[in-house]
Formats: C-alpha cells, structure tokens, sequence
C-alpha cells in the first residue's frame, strides 16, 4: 500500500525544484491541474498512467522512489 501523502510530497519537492507550476505539468502531461494538486496533497493515488506522465515531465525516475518512504505496510 502507497502513502499518498509521501508519494505526493515527493511530487510536489520535484516539481518545485523544477520550478514548475502545476499549469505547465498539467499542460506537459496532459492531466487536469486540480488532479495534480489532489496528488500532491495526497487525497489520490495517482494510477500508473498518471505516475509514468509525472516521472517523465518531473524527470522522476520511477525505479528510485525510495519504497520505504512511500510504502506503509499492510495491516
């Protein structure tokens, strides 16, 4: 299971160091602004789809999210 709020924090420092706005992710990615800012306040998950459209306009690479800081174990 995904911490949303660490997934999307992880996001929102990314996008920032790029100093991008979320007008211009939403635009790259094709993904509404208002579902990039529930991603990054951690109220969705985003799908693979989504993550993978990130990954690429943020230069995320997905294999090295650190699954220990986004991941909560299962209870």
């Amino acid at each position: 299971m995904i911490d949303k709020k660490a997934l999307g924090a992880v996001i929102k420092g990314k996008r920032k160091a790029m100093k991008k706005r979320q007008n211009e992710v939403s635009s790259e990615t094709k993904l509404s602004r208002n579902y990039i800012s529930d991603i990054e306040n951690g109220r969705y998950a985003p799908s693979i789809d989504a993550l993978s459209r990130l990954g690429v306009c943020l230069e995320l690479d997905l294999n090295m999210l650190k699954m220990t800081e986004i991941q909560v174990a299962d209870k």
